[in-house]
């Protein structure tokens, strides 16, 4: 059976790393290598931060290579970023704009990733090479550490 992600235990886990770190980058690091570890079924995990208006640029990562750069306009993590909202995406290939930047990744889900002051920091993207591979209980798993961690 695969290993799926005990977001109680991840979250204590990732309190217990990150106690007193400010730097966003080091959080984001620290975040996405416990989550990409936590779970069969994340293939690949990482952040992409908003670098400029209506711009992401790769962050911290597990997995291959990602996209450097993408615009908010395209794609599922530049719809997250553009609308603030969690994008849990059954089928990549059915998602208009979805850019594909592993030809394995088959669902993805990705976060707004919000700071204490109510900017938008970037966002997480877990892809998958299964399809429908998330659920709302990931997305509320995760949601709940990013609050956590990064305070928005």
């Amino acid at each position: 059976m695969p290993r799926r992600a005990d977001y109680s235990a991840l979250s204590r886990t990732i309190a217990a790393l990150t106690e007193g770190e400010d730097d966003t980058v080091a959080l984001m690091a620290t975040l996405a290598c416990e989550i990409h570890h936590a779970d069969d079924r994340f293939d690949w995990t990482g952040f992409y931060r908003a670098v400029a208006p209506d711009l992401l640029k790769i962050g911290p990562y597990q997995g291959g290579h990602g996209c450097l750069t993408i615009p908010f306009s395209r794609g599922v993590c530049g719809a997250a970023a553009r609308t603030r909202q969690v994008q849990l995406v059954d089928d990549v290939d059915a998602f208009p704009g979805h850019i594909a930047c592993a030809s394995s990744t088959r669902s993805e889900i990705v976060l707004p990733v919000i700071g204490a002051d109510g900017a938008l920091l970037g966002v997480l993207d877990i892809d998958s090479d299964r399809p429908a591979a998330f659920t709302q209980a990931d997305s509320d798993g995760l949601s709940a550490i990013l609050t956590q961690v990064f305070g928005g």
